[in-house]
């Protein structure tokens, strides 16, 4: 019974530790993304500012100007173009946590705020790797230790009555 736990313990511990690899593969396939977005972003702005420029305004007022719009469709545009400004400064920002942040402190950044719309097209699209990063490494060690653990956890109260059986078996406990 020993033994056999031990080994479905590895066992469960290296698929622990394997699944654990991927949350930093998914961060980094997400940051891929996001430097893309902001690239696109980045684009869409600055033509929306020439255009502004070219007219005498700022971003600021091309923005006031067309959400205060009477027509609809250009109110709306002016709403769009806004919130697209807001989140190219949240993806930027997010952006400089990652360079500045370390490899653990990589994912804290991803885990404490992501941009939905990029989470999902990640996992949409996402192909697990076998990352060779300190990230991967800390978290397959971290997961393979509680998988492997929480398997020698449960069989313990197992370990226990098979020895007591055994021991019975032998003659040396009473019943």
């Amino acid at each position: 019974m020993l033994k056999m736990s031990r080994t479905l313990g590895f066992a469960t511990g290296l698929l622990a530790a394997v699944a654990g690899t991927q949350l930093p593969e998914f961060a980094q396939q997400y940051r891929q993304r996001l430097g893309g977005a902001i690239d696109e972003l980045r684009t869409v702005m600055q033509r929306f500012d020439a255009d502004a420029a070219v007219s005498g305004m700022d971003r600021s007022e091309a923005m006031r100007r067309l959400t205060e719009s009477s027509d609809a469709f250009t109110s709306h545009h002016g709403s769009s173009m806004g919130e697209a400004a807001v989140r190219l400064e949240r993806l930027q920002a997010q952006q400089r946590a990652f360079a500045e942040s370390g490899p653990l402190q990589r994912l804290v950044v991803f885990a404490h705020g992501t941009d939905p719309i990029l989470v999902a097209n990640t996992w949409r699209d996402f192909e697990p790797a076998t990352p060779v990063t300190i990230e991967s490494f800390t978290i397959g060690g971290l997961a393979f230790f509680l998988g492997y653990g929480l398997i020698r956890a449960l069989a313990t109260p197992f370990h226990r009555l098979s020895r007591r059986r055994r021991l019975r078996a032998e003659g040396r406990m009473r019943a």
